[in-house]
């Protein structure tokens, strides 16, 4: 009997933190639930934190998932908007480890192969191929949402977690 399993990805942000719940039954996998959480940019950092924190456990509470995906910080030129990043990724980490959640890690050329066959694939055919693996009717957008789907189904790929 295939294992069945919900998978959580998250695209980590300041401002836009999106979010991508999918079902997985054994080698086929089902749209559940995307979004973003979002931030306004006039807030205290803290502030924006703690949106995110409390966003992220209801979205945890409601799909109850077994694994969260998260896409790693791996190059940012604006150093500024790297530490900001760094600070959402570990407000995410904190909330996962909570819930009591397996993490994986994904790069964005892990993702892009894995979505895409090619490691340098452009947003377009990133969300073109979420588009099809989900069986969409349109294309998911904005690029937060449809990158954190894109990590689901990378998880979904491998057997790096429980």
């Amino acid at each position: 009997m295939p294992i069945s399993k919900i998978i959580l990805g998250i695209d980590p942000g300041t401002a836009a933190t999106g979010f991508g719940v999918i079902h997985q039954l054994g080698s086929k996998i089902a749209y559940i639930a995307s979004g973003v959480i979002q931030t306004k940019s006039q807030q205290p950092m803290e502030q924006r934190l703690i949106i995110i924190n409390r966003q992220l456990a209801k979205i945890i509470k409601k799909h109850q998932p077994k694994v969260a995906a998260v896409e790693q910080l791996f190059f940012c030129r604006n150093v500024k908007t790297a530490l900001a990043v760094g600070q959402a990724r570990g407000v995410i980490l904190m909330t996962c480890a909570q819930a009591k959640l397996d993490l994986v890690e994904f790069t964005p050329l892990q993702i892009k192969q894995s979505i895409t066959g090619y490691g340098q694939a452009s947003k377009k055919q990133v969300q073109l191929m979420v588009k099809q693996r989900l069986s969409l009717k349109t294309l998911p957008k904005p690029d937060d949402l449809a990158d954190a789907l894109a990590i689901a189904i990378c998880c979904s790929q491998t057997n790096n977690w429980k």
